[in-house]
């Protein structure tokens, strides 16, 4: 799994993602920094880590309050190399992806699910986190 974006309640993850988790031996989270593109240039992504670190303890009480057997970490600042990085120590069945809503979406965001399709050749499914932690159905 992994989270550019946390619910705010575990009761807000969508039925199907459940369904995931709940068929899943195991669940590895990552949760990208994501910093702006500016921080990112700037090498300036503290603020950006600590979210990231913030949303991980976040999402894995989540998966352990579903009683999910989960780990994970935080992931690199370019989340397609988190990406490649999680597969490649995980080597999952499944990718998960939480991303933030499409109208805050971050640069790194955009067109990335495509992306992920295309470069591990798995199975994908999405949901999106609103601002206020409400989830929409995946996609």
């Amino acid at each position: 799994m992994v989270a550019d974006a946390a619910v705010s309640d575990v009761a807000e993850l969508p039925a199907e993602v459940r369904t995931l988790i709940d068929a899943a031996a195991e669940v590895y989270v990552v949760t990208p920094s994501l910093p702006g593109r500016l921080h990112w240039l700037a090498d300036d992504v503290d603020r950006s880590r600590h979210l990231a670190d913030e949303r991980l303890d976040s999402v894995l009480g989540h998966m352990r309050t579903l009683g999910a057997h989960a780990s994970g970490r935080i992931g690199d600042d370019y989340v397609l190399t988190a990406f490649s990085d999680a597969v490649a120590d995980f080597h999952p069945d499944h990718i998960l992806i939480g991303l933030r809503s499409s109208e805050h979406a971050n640069w790194q965001e955009r067109g990335l699910i495509e992306k992920v399709v295309d470069r591990f050749g798995l199975p994908v499914t999405t949901y999106e986190v609103a601002c206020d932690g409400h989830a929409s159905d995946p996609a």
